[in-house]
């Protein structure tokens, strides 16, 4: 991992990042289904932590998928992760609303070959023809935008029979007592510092 970030960023991660990260390793390494928020202001970097989570699924051989609220902010990702991770021979796709039939059908087939690694998508990635051969782990930005059965629907949709981590990433301050009150079946990992500048 130390390699990811220190070859593909041009910036160090702040030691909340670097927490947090180590938070969700250790959820991966426990041998049980991780399903964790993330709670974190704008331009605290809760994506790159995202994007951290979805390199070591992708260098286990295993799928990640990205899902955002709104086509800006997935296409914004999408152009994020390309950079990140152009040196790492690994497969990122984007799949909105609007992309072409003939687009989709491709993505489709990879899918569920296992040719790509990270998919980037807004609720698109619910459609029923939409299947993984390894789902391992499910990434929900601004997780109050979507509900519940959509994420369990999402979590159904990998041929593998492990039930694939899921990480929800908020920037609404959620105090630690009412996450828990809220959210029962929740862990909380919170960054809790900004980047220099």
């Amino acid at each position: 991992f130390n390699s990811f970030y220190s070859e593909a960023l041009h910036f160090t991660l702040t030691n909340a990042q670097k927490r947090v990260i180590k938070e969700i390793r250790n959820d991966f390494g426990s041998g049980r289904q991780m399903n964790r928020l993330l709670q974190g202001d704008v331009g605290s970097g809760k994506t790159i932590v995202a994007a951290a989570a979805m390199n070591i699924c992708s260098q286990n051989k295993k799928q990640s998928v990205l899902m955002c609220p709104t086509e800006v902010l997935a296409k914004q990702h999408f152009e994020n992760f390309v950079n990140w991770f152009k040196d790492k021979n690994i497969s990122i796709e984007l799949l909105l609303g609007k992309t072409k039939k003939s687009d989709k059908e491709k993505i489709e087939k990879k899918l569920i070959n296992g040719e790509i690694d990270i998919l980037i998508g807004t609720h698109t990635v619910f459609q029923k023809n939409i299947e993984f051969k390894s789902l391992a782990l499910i990434v929900v930005d601004e997780q109050q935008r979507f509900g519940v059965k959509q994420r369990f629907d999402l979590a159904s949709k990998s041929q593998s029979e492990e039930m694939p981590h899921q990480l929800f990433m908020t920037a609404t301050p959620i105090p630690r007592t009412l996450a828990m009150t809220i959210f029962s079946d929740l862990d909380l990992s919170v960054i809790d510092e900004l980047p220099p500048g």
